[in-house]
């Protein structure tokens, strides 16, 4: 594999593990991470730190290894934790905002809802947490 693909490029896979609520997510990555054979190489937190569009999810690009016939060699994986919730708005919001021939104002008008919608996902991953845990 040419050396400059392999130090930049970090999705040659992709995993997305959809969980029920927010603090599975933080439990089941940090199980993850403790895995000997689990390399972090970078965390993004979009669930503390939500992208201005309203995304929310948890990125971790690691490194992990897999075996050829004559050697080991190690290869970034983008793994993204999200709640049903998140994934059910991330996987709306792409149909939604990437629809063809939408002129500029009626795109800042999905861009206001959408946000709004995620405001809300984020309210219903708060209460199915507090219902879970009788608070």
């Amino acid at each position: 594999m040419n050396p400059n693909i392999e130090n930049n490029l970090f999705d040659i896979a992709g995993v997305r593990v959809v969980c029920s609520f927010t603090e599975d997510i933080y439990s089941l990555a940090n199980s993850f991470l403790n895995q000997d054979d689990v390399r972090l190489i970078e965390k993004k937190d979009y669930i503390q730190n939500p992208k201005e569009n309203g995304y929310r999810s948890l990125h971790l690009i690691v490194e992990i290894p897999i075996f050829l016939s004559d050697e080991k060699k190690w290869v970034k994986v983008e793994v993204q934790f999200r709640t049903i919730a998140m994934d059910f708005w991330a996987s709306l919001e792409h149909k939604i905002r990437y629809k063809k021939n939408l002129s500029k104002e009626r795109l800042n008008e999905i861009d206001k809802e959408l946000l709004e919608c995620a405001k809300i996902c984020k309210t219903l991953d708060e209460k199915m947490e507090e219902i879970k845990t009788g608070n």
